[in-house]
Protein backbone atom coordinates (compact mmCIF):
# COMPACT_ATOMS: atom_id res chain seq x y z
CA UNK A 1 0.00 0.00 0.00
CA UNK A 2 1.40 3.37 -0.99
CA UNK A 3 1.03 6.49 1.38
CA UNK A 4 -0.32 9.43 -0.01
CA UNK A 5 2.80 12.56 0.23
CA UNK A 6 0.47 14.27 2.73
CA UNK A 7 0.35 10.97 5.05
CA UNK A 8 4.13 10.61 4.81
CA UNK A 9 5.15 14.00 5.48
CA UNK A 10 2.91 13.65 9.11
CA UNK A 11 4.77 10.31 9.79
CA UNK A 12 8.04 11.98 9.37
CA UNK A 13 7.54 15.61 11.40
CA UNK A 14 9.88 15.49 14.78
CA UNK A 15 7.64 15.64 18.17
CA UNK A 16 8.14 18.79 20.33
CA UNK A 17 7.99 18.62 23.76
CA UNK A 18 8.96 16.28 27.01
CA UNK A 19 7.57 13.01 27.73
CA UNK A 20 6.50 12.65 30.96
CA UNK A 21 9.42 10.49 32.27
CA UNK A 22 11.69 12.98 31.64
CA UNK A 23 9.67 15.72 33.57
CA UNK A 24 9.63 13.51 36.73
CA UNK A 25 13.34 12.91 36.83
CA UNK A 26 13.83 16.60 36.38
CA UNK A 27 11.59 17.30 38.81
CA UNK A 28 13.03 14.56 41.05
CA UNK A 29 16.36 16.35 40.94
CA UNK A 30 15.08 19.54 42.16
CA UNK A 31 13.24 18.11 45.34
CA UNK A 32 16.83 16.25 45.94
CA UNK A 33 18.90 19.56 45.92
CA UNK A 34 16.05 21.58 47.89
CA UNK A 35 16.57 19.13 50.06
CA UNK A 36 20.18 19.08 50.87
CA UNK A 37 20.27 22.54 50.44
CA UNK A 38 17.15 23.07 53.23
CA UNK A 39 19.45 21.20 55.77
CA UNK A 40 22.33 23.37 55.06
CA UNK A 41 20.16 26.79 55.47
CA UNK A 42 18.67 25.07 58.70
CA UNK A 43 21.79 24.78 60.04
CA UNK A 44 22.54 28.44 59.58
CA UNK A 45 19.86 29.46 60.95
CA UNK A 46 19.82 27.55 63.79
CA UNK A 47 23.99 29.52 64.43
CA UNK A 48 22.03 32.87 63.72
CA UNK A 49 19.68 32.53 66.72
CA UNK A 50 22.96 31.89 69.06
CA UNK A 51 24.60 35.10 67.96
CA UNK A 52 21.28 36.85 68.39
CA UNK A 53 20.89 35.28 71.85
CA UNK A 54 24.84 36.19 72.47
CA UNK A 55 24.06 40.07 71.58
CA UNK A 56 21.05 40.33 73.32
CA UNK A 57 22.48 38.85 76.38
CA UNK A 58 25.31 41.51 76.47
CA UNK A 59 23.09 44.17 75.59
CA UNK A 60 20.81 42.98 78.22
CA UNK A 61 24.12 43.30 80.43
CA UNK A 62 24.92 46.88 79.48
CA UNK A 63 21.21 47.84 80.10
CA UNK A 64 21.40 46.23 83.42
CA UNK A 65 24.75 47.76 84.54
CA UNK A 66 23.25 50.91 83.56
CA UNK A 67 20.51 50.59 85.37
CA UNK A 68 22.74 50.00 88.35
CA UNK A 69 24.61 53.28 87.53
CA UNK A 70 21.25 55.39 87.84
CA UNK A 71 20.14 53.72 90.80
CA UNK A 72 23.01 54.15 93.46
CA UNK A 73 24.72 51.13 92.33
CA UNK A 74 21.47 48.89 93.03
CA UNK A 75 20.77 46.31 90.30
CA UNK A 76 17.13 45.61 88.91
CA UNK A 77 15.18 42.78 91.15
CA UNK A 78 13.60 41.58 87.30
CA UNK A 79 14.43 41.77 84.32
CA UNK A 80 10.76 43.17 83.96
CA UNK A 81 12.43 46.52 85.35
CA UNK A 82 13.78 47.33 82.47
CA UNK A 83 11.12 47.89 80.70
CA UNK A 84 9.48 50.36 83.12
CA UNK A 85 9.35 53.78 82.31
CA UNK A 86 11.72 55.98 84.70
CA UNK A 87 10.34 58.29 87.78
CA UNK A 88 11.57 61.14 86.18
CA UNK A 89 9.66 60.07 82.83
CA UNK A 90 13.20 58.51 81.43
CA UNK A 91 12.84 56.20 78.70
CA UNK A 92 13.05 52.34 79.18
CA UNK A 93 15.87 50.51 79.28
CA UNK A 94 14.92 47.84 77.05
CA UNK A 95 11.57 47.10 75.02
CA UNK A 96 9.63 44.60 76.42
CA UNK A 97 10.03 41.96 73.34
CA UNK A 98 14.06 42.49 73.78
CA UNK A 99 13.71 40.23 77.09
CA UNK A 100 12.76 36.74 74.86
CA UNK A 101 15.46 34.91 73.42
CA UNK A 102 15.19 33.79 70.15
CA UNK A 103 13.21 30.90 70.74
CA UNK A 104 10.52 32.67 72.44
CA UNK A 105 11.78 31.92 76.10
CA UNK A 106 12.31 34.53 78.50
CA UNK A 107 15.78 35.42 80.00
CA UNK A 108 16.96 34.40 83.06
CA UNK A 109 18.23 36.90 85.52
CA UNK A 110 20.32 36.24 88.80
CA UNK A 111 21.08 39.82 90.28
CA UNK A 112 23.77 37.77 92.92
CA UNK A 113 26.20 37.14 89.16
CA UNK A 114 27.49 33.82 90.64
CA UNK A 115 29.04 33.11 87.48
CA UNK A 116 30.80 36.55 87.26
CA UNK A 117 32.01 35.98 90.80
CA UNK A 118 29.35 38.65 92.54
CA UNK A 119 30.87 41.89 90.05
CA UNK A 120 27.93 42.27 87.79
CA UNK A 121 24.65 40.25 87.94
CA UNK A 122 24.20 37.04 85.73
CA UNK A 123 21.91 36.98 82.42
CA UNK A 124 21.80 33.71 80.15
CA UNK A 125 19.28 31.64 78.48
CA UNK A 126 19.64 27.94 76.89
CA UNK A 127 19.27 26.97 73.61
CA UNK A 128 17.25 24.23 72.28
CA UNK A 129 20.21 21.94 71.77
CA UNK A 130 21.42 22.11 75.31
CA UNK A 131 23.94 25.32 75.07
CA UNK A 132 24.20 27.96 77.81
CA UNK A 133 24.34 31.34 76.57
CA UNK A 134 25.39 33.46 79.25
CA UNK A 135 27.50 37.24 79.85
CA UNK A 136 30.11 35.41 81.47
CA UNK A 137 33.68 34.24 80.43
CA UNK A 138 34.34 34.56 76.01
Amino acid sequence: MLLRPAARRSLQTPRSGFTLLEILVVVAIIVMLAGVGGYYVMQRYEEAKISTAKMNVEAISNAVEQYKLRNDGNPPTDLATLTQQGPNGEAPFMPADKLKDPWGKQYTYDPAGQHNNGYRPDVSTTAPNGTVIGNWGK
